[in-house]
């Protein structure tokens, strides 16, 4: 993390004590708890040690570690700490606040600090972060709570335990072996003294690049852990949006812009880059509401349309609040289709029952519970995968998949938990072809399934490629590893030696396994390869890697590896164009 950057550049917006507070002794306080009453700090002044905590609603980092919250409250209780949280965030009022207490079952006071007067005082910056204070109220510990849950990484176990560490050595009246660590999270937000005018205005300019890079992810009930639809929102937000548009965190897209051209690319212009920042730097003014572009409206229900069919899990799964040790298997689902003949599709959706569980979903086409091969004899039926952000697949006119008849769809579903236990029951829609299609969209897996990654491997080579027999199309390509992935391309050698690189994702993130549809279809001719190199990290500074000791081995499960491109494309006659 680089906080720096939106320091540097948010200081005169955002007026907060960056400092290191260790040492300093807060003065006491009075907040609304949402119930009617109101929480002294002085009302614990018999504790042994108060861990004052800064947390929000909306950040998924924030509300991974809840259920570990509430761990530690219970067994400190007994040995005179009390938990206390603040929420600063100028979004979230009383209402919501305790709602989110409620929602995941936080058993200690949630307090409304709504001019930000606490955060200010005290140092806070991000949430979640914590501060130790001794039975003085001087702060001995300042940051995370530990190291498990992180930007773009969750490790299986915390590696180190920093509050519970600080609180046993508090407790022991020893000195704090680590007083102040960097804490990974969301800023707080903050409302904008927004000039009226500047060079690039909310209503005029931001507004239009968030409706299209942003809000398909954040509004209600999508995957975006804050919407974005008003200037009080991005306002709001505004730090954070600096640091992930700076870090080009977000919109995630993980390819090389300088091989291929993708008409599903999400990434921010130079352009649209530099007037969101300048925006910040600016002070966030809002500009004049007439300029407002139309409210952007999305398909309800099925974002390819209403389907023709429709395929549901045979049963609800539960999701526990926390990860479990060893983690959440992939969960595998058998659903006949009960076709009578073979059947066209045009467009495919894998639709979550659930967003907020669903890490991702592929599908296959089986014969019975067997995947149907391919003719590369490694390919297994692929039909469509869901990722955050995904909208569907549909097919080009004259070009449509099979599933044949009597054939079985397999839902591969992926879960993650977010502190709150809940159901999901996710669901496939098919969009037919009205007529019989001039070429079928095929799907080959280009795989190296022997995999031997050893101990401490930080570069790892694979390589696997596949030939096709005639003259092809391709349509669009997805790469596909586990947790040790660190990169992968996918290119072409032609009959006469040539080589194209059609994808480099130079930094895999297994969190956004995304299909990368070619702008237009490369026709490529008979005897072409499709070569895929990947990168494996088994290091232990993959910050998400299970166990850096172990060797590593094929597998469906995440902790295990899988080396995949996909690549969909459909052949074509001699005399065809594209």
């Amino acid at each position: 993390m680089t906080r720096w950057i939106a320091f540097c550049l948010l200081l005169a917006m955002c007026p907060v004590a960056f400092a290191d507070s260790v040492g300093k002794t807060v003065a006491p306080f009075v907040l609304p708890d949402g119930k009617g009453g109101k929480v002294r700090l002085d009302d614990f002044k018999d504790r042994k040690a108060v861990v004052v905590l800064f947390l929000g609603t909306h950040c998924p980092i924030n509300n991974s570690y809840l259920p570990r919250l509430n761990e530690l409250q219970k067994a400190y209780a007994e040995k005179g700490v009390q938990f206390l949280a603040i929420n600063s965030n100028h979004h979230d009022d009383l209402k919501s606040i305790q709602e989110h207490a409620a929602k995941h079952k936080i058993t200690f006071p949630v307090l409304r600090d709504e001019a930000q007067i606490v955060a200010d005082r005290i140092g806070a910056e991000r949430v979640p972060e914590a501060f130790l204070l001794d039975a003085k109220g001087v702060i001995r510990y300042q940051g995370r709570i530990d190291d498990q849950f992180g930007i773009g990484y969750t490790r299986p176990a915390p590696t180190r335990k920093d509050l519970v560490e600080a609180l046993d050595e508090l407790l022991a009246d020893k000195a704090i072996s680590k007083a102040n660590t960097e804490v990974a999270g969301c800023y707080i937000t903050r409302a904008a003294k927004a000039p009226k005018a500047g060079a690039f205005t909310y209503t005029q300019h931001v507004s239009r690049i968030i409706q299209n890079r942003c809000q398909e992810c954040h509004r209600p009930g999508r995957i975006g852990p804050m919407p974005l639809k008003t200037y009080e929102d991005a306002s709001s937000w505004a730090a954070m949006i600096h640091e992930v548009v700076t870090e080009k965190r977000m919109p995630p897209w993980s390819p090389d812009p300088a091989h291929g051209a993708f008409a599903n690319d999400r990434s921010l212009t130079k352009e649209e880059r530099e007037t969101l920042l300048a925006w910040i730097n600016d002070g966030c003014p809002k500009g004049d509401e007439k300029h407002l572009p139309p409210e952007r409206t999305y398909p309800e229900g099925w974002a390819v349309g209403t389907p023709d069919a429709i395929f549901q899990i045979p049963r609800e799964f539960h999701v526990p609040a926390d990860t479990p040790k060893g983690g959440i298997r992939y969960q595998y689902f058998v659903v006949p289709t009960n076709f009578k003949e073979d059947m066209w599709v045009q467009a495919v959706e894998a639709k979550p029952g659930n967003r907020a569980v669903v890490h991702h979903i592929l599908i296959y086409i089986a014969q019975g519970t067997k995947r149907v091969r391919g003719e590369d004899g490694i390919g297994n039926g692929f039909l469509v995968a869901f990722v955050p952000g995904d909208a569907g697949v549909r097919f080009k006119e004259g070009m449509a998949k099979k599933i044949p008849k009597g054939s079985s769809l397999i839902f591969q579903m992926h879960y993650t938990p977010n502190g709150v236990a809940q159901s999901d029951r996710s669901s496939v829609g098919l969009v037919f072809a009205k007529k019989p299609p001039k070429m079928e969209m095929l799907t080959r897996a280009v795989a190296q399934n022997l995999l031997f990654i050893p101990p401490g491997a930080q570069k790892y080579r694979a390589q696997a490629t596949s030939a096709f027999k005639k003259d092809a199309l391709i349509y669009s390509l997805n790469p596909h590893m586990h947790l040790r992935g660190s990169a992968f391309d996918i290119g072409l050698i032609y009959p006469d030696g040539k080589k194209e690189k059609l994808l480099s994702v130079p930094k895999y993130d297994f969190n956004w396994q995304d299909t990368y549809i070619l702008k237009e279809p490369l026709r490529v001719p008979a005897g072409t390869r499709v070569e895929c190199i990947a990168h494996f990290d088994n290091s232990k500074n993959n910050l998400s890697n299970p166990d850096p000791t172990k060797w590593v081995r094929w597998g469906d499960q995440t902790w295990e590896e899988m080396m995949i491109g996909f690549v969909d494309y459909a052949y074509v006659e001699a005399a065809d164009t594209k």
